[in-house]
């Protein structure tokens, strides 16, 4: 049976690299039935968005900073089978006020002025989700041990066993932080872009990007519900599967790669990004003869 058209998704549908680096094509052939016509008939409604937020790990190698990808499930409905940067929305429990009590680097305030937002709870929000999110699904903490540790040793030790509760929701991120007396590294996160979910699609997200400095012996350990194998590459060698066809990404994902792909070290990321524009991009989609283009707005283009 058909799906009715108000459902109809393209999240998961393969995109195609075009000779237009703003320009995504989805072929004909990888669209739900119905979708380019709901695309071409326009004039819907568009579905609200949740907030959610996105954490590149990003850590210095001898070919230039690398990046940590992640290849969702296929049985996600949402980027299924794509590879993705770790994220997910923003929980009741990241708004916590409480939480600034163990963040370092900018106050909520601060975070709420770089996010271009009126309410510090709400930026303060999208930041804990970023390093909950890290943590659920890679089992990186972006953490730092008290000054005032009585046990510093072992505050991140049998950190995996923080993280089982955690997803089993037997524990918030907060109580974490504080029976292992950890401080949340906001110092080591830089916002970096701003993404909307098209408006075609049923299901939309409000996401913030951010990049996370980490070791060069971090390892990830994917969470393996939502997650099926994981990989570090360099931007630009990521740009280069997506363009060969041999990674399934989203425009998001691809943009982000390629605006860090001349970068020499994770260093030089947060120098030259510390205080630069963020835009929020809507991306728009229009019927062509071969699918469906994903166009990128002109305060996103390349």
């Amino acid at each position: 049976m058909t799906e009715p058209s108000s459902h109809l998704s393209a999240a998961s549908a393969t995109r195609r690299a075009t000779g237009d680096p703003n320009v995504f094509l989805i072929p004909e052939e990888h669209l739900p039935a119905g979708f380019a016509a709901k695309v071409e008939a326009g004039g819907l409604v568009p579905a609200p968005t949740r907030p959610a937020a996105t954490v590149l790990l990003a850590r210095d190698s001898d070919d230039g900073p690398e990046v940590l990808l992640m290849r969702r499930s296929k049985r996600s409905g949402f980027a299924a089978d794509a590879w993705v940067f770790p994220g997910g929305v923003v929980d009741e429990e990241d708004r916590d006020p409480a939480v600034m009590e163990r963040l370092d680097g900018p106050t909520p305030m601060q975070w709420a002025e770089r996010l271009g937002l009126t309410d510090p709870a709400e930026a303060l929000a999208y930041v804990v989700a970023a390093v909950r999110e890290a943590f659920e699904e890679t089992g990186i903490l972006l953490a730092r041990v008290s000054d005032d540790a009585t046990n510093p040793g072992g505050a991140l030790s049998n950190i995996d066993v923080a993280r089982r509760a955690l997803l089993s929701s037997v524990v918030d991120l907060r109580q974490i932080f504080i029976t292992r007396n950890l401080r949340m590294a906001g110092d080591e996160l830089l916002y970096l872009a701003h993404w909307i979910t098209p408006e075609p699609e049923p299901r939309r997200y409000d996401t913030r990007f951010f990049l996370a400095r980490v070791d060069a012996e971090a390892v990830c350990t994917p969470h393996e519900e939502e997650l099926t194998e994981s990989v570090w590459l360099t931007a630009r060698g990521a740009v280069h599967y997506f363009e060969l066809g041999s990674l399934k990404m989203l425009p998001p994902t691809v943009h982000t790669l390629r605006r860090l792909a001349g970068y020499g070290t994770v260093g030089e990321i947060f120098a030259a990004l510390a205080d630069a524009p963020v835009p929020a991009v809507l991306p728009v989609m229009r019927r062509v003869a071969d699918g469906v283009a994903i166009e990128l707005p002109p305060e996103a283009r390349l």
